[in-house]
């Protein structure tokens, strides 16, 4: 199986921005940026002709169309200058047209449609010629310098180490590894981190858990409370511990008893952890322990100074957070009325703890049932004096897990597993990470197993891949045909007219806007959309054209087009963490 591309740690960006890693290496412009462009430069005489004196302008924008009756791309800009210009936005939009009649060298036709709408179809030849900048970055493809080199931080699993990960915790996942590939792409500075809940209450129970399995091991009897874990790993762990210690343990103080097993019990679980998001993929450069907030007095010292500054206010012994005064719904609870920091307290601290290490934008990949948590932690930031919108929050919902169908139990008593290590063995790396995103990440995604298995069509991952190592097959038979394969000054790209053709090269030009997007939008399903349209279109294509035919010059630009789909596919599948077989 292919390696995964992406950073194995922090040492790795100092040397190691090959194969294993995406580099800074932008392309040509891409073409939607040439539109904007020419949008903005004809902007000012625009404003000169409508006599209203200089003034802000909000940012033009410009989108693919969905249709091509409507051109290659449109914006509606004249709609948003009608306000400000007090004029009708057709009016506004023949401005910007007449001003655009030098920009011939790749529009074919700019039109105005609807009640203001610009549409842009560019010209044929421009789609074609743009071919040659696939070539040339090759693996590099699709990256920018869009981040500017801005540090980012991408927060994401970070489930309590009480028990191994399991389903839900498996799209959240690939969501945040598949976004820090997508913005390391586009040139930010990306590091990976999971945030370890090893303090408070939930890591008393589990060392309490293991505890009481390991006396029961030993032929006591103990009432085993609903607030302990229940999980055999439990029983396993335990068993560990009989097996290395014997009866060492069996009558000492249970206060002295449960630090000890709750630090082996955790260190047991992590590495369960990280030894099963590595087998999905998911490496991280930073493991970080909530421990280490509260060192020195950490947390506590924080506190006192928020409420100095106004922020905190006490109502006998509780302690509230101003988060009102932020926008939130009512004022939160910090430290609670036994003395005991809430995990809101822990969360403001480990937020000031991400920028002081010098990230400008942190990133969150929280479960769609903390929602409800994003204003409070909004809050907190701004009252630590950092801007609400350093703070970005992805937010994941729940997968339903189907076999053939049908739900599966949701228990591991029942036999059916949860885990994601069970999921991954079953499916297989690629069909797991590949599944998980093809919804929205806020909407909710039916998983099913026996579909992420099959070999056909019906299984999404499979029908890329095959994609993928039918364009190698092809490039293969040339290359047995003792047919070389070409560079894009060695083939007339004016050949490739028919629409199957155009509309792959259209598909092609725009990965790197997809990507770019995809990176500000936070939204990692793009590339799954986008692979699964580019798959289909080169299988509409195979099937109605032939590739390697009697026409030595047709051939060998059909498959210079080959050898830029490929290109474009691999480096698709590369950012999702996914393998591109050459064969299948």
């Amino acid at each position: 199986m292919e390696a995964v591309a992406r950073y194995r740690g922090p040492e790795d960006r100092k040397d190691r921005r090959g194969a294993d890693g995406w580099t800074i290496a932008p392309v040509k412009e891409v073409m939607k940026n040439r539109i904007v462009k020419m949008i903005e430069r004809a902007l000012p005489e625009v404003l000169e002709e409508a006599r209203v004196g200089a003034m802000s302008l909000p940012p033009v924008e410009v989108e693919a169309t969905r249709d091509p009756v409507h051109g290659d791309y449109a914006t509606n800009m004249a709609m948003i200058l009608s306000a400000k210009l007090k004029k009708n936005p057709r009016q506004i939009a023949r401005m910007i047209c007449d001003r655009l009649q030098d920009e011939k060298t790749i529009l074919a036709k700019i039109e105005i449609a609807g009640p203001g709408f610009i549409n842009f179809f560019l010209r044929e030849d421009v789609w074609k010629a743009a071919l040659k900048e696939i070539e040339a970055a090759a693996d590099r493809y699709g990256c920018s310098d869009a981040g500017g080199g801005r540090r980012v931080q991408v927060e994401f699993v970070s489930a309590n180490p009480t028990g191994p990960l399991h389903i839900g915790h498996a799209r959240g996942a690939v969501v945040g590894d598949v976004l820090a590939n997508i913005l390391q792409a586009a040139g930010y500075e990306v590091y990976r981190e999971y945030y370890i809940n090893d303090a408070g209450n939930q890591m008393f129970n589990l060392g309490r858990s293991v505890l009481y399995r390991y006396q029961e091991l030993l032929g006591r009897e103990v009432a085993f409370p609903d607030s302990c874990y229940q999980g055999d790993y439990i029983r396993d762990i335990a068993g560990e511990i009989l097996s290395r210690d014997g009866e060492l343990h069996l009558d000492r103080p249970e206060e002295e008893l449960v630090p000890v097993f709750t630090d082996h019990a955790a260190a047991v679980i992590l590495a369960g952890i990280k030894e099963d998001l590595a087998a999905f993929g998911v490496v991280f450069d930073e493991y970080f322990s909530e421990r280490e907030l509260y060192k020195d007095e950490g947390v506590a010292k924080l506190l006192q100074r928020l409420e100095e500054r106004g922020h905190i206010y006490r109502e006998e012994d509780t302690r509230w957070f101003r988060t009102s005064a932020f926008g939130d719904e009512k004022d939160r609870v910090v430290v609670r009325q036994n003395g005991e920091p809430t995990y809101f307290a822990a969360d403001i601290a480990y937020h000031k703890n991400k920028f002081e290490r010098g990230f400008s934008w942190v990133i969150d990949i929280w479960g769609a049932d903390h929602h409800g948590y994003l204003p409070r932690m909004s809050a907190g930031i701004q009252a630590l004096g950092y801007p609400p919108e350093s703070l970005r929050v992805v937010l994941v919902q729940l997968v339903n897990l189907l076999r053939g169908g049908r739900p599966v139990a949701m228990s591991t008593r029942s036999g059916e597993f949860v885990t994601l290590r069970e999921v991954v063995d079953e499916v297989g790396r690629d069909a797991a990470r590949y599944n998980f995103l093809m919804r929205r990440t806020d909407s909710h995604l039916d998983f099913d197993l026996e579909v992420a298995k099959q070999q056909s069509n019906e299984n999404p991952v499979y029908y890329v891949q095959y994609a993928h190592a039918r364009i190698a097959s092809i490039l293969r038979l040339a290359a047995e045909r003792g047919i070389d394969l070409p560079r894009y000054e060695e083939v007339n790209a004016g050949l490739l007219v028919v629409p199957e053709e155009m509309a792959l090269i259209k598909a092609l030009n725009r990965f790197p806007e997809l990507v770019s997007g995809a990176a500000a939008a936070l939204e990692p399903h793009r590339l799954t959309f986008f692979a699964n349209d580019l798959a289909a279109l080169f299988h509409s294509y195979y099937n109605k054209h032939k590739v390697i035919s009697e026409d030595p010059e047709l051939s060998r630009a059909r498959l210079f087009l080959m050898k830029t789909l490929q290109i474009v596919l691999k480096n698709n599948l590369k950012l999702l963490g996914v393998s591109a077989p050459d064969k299948m």
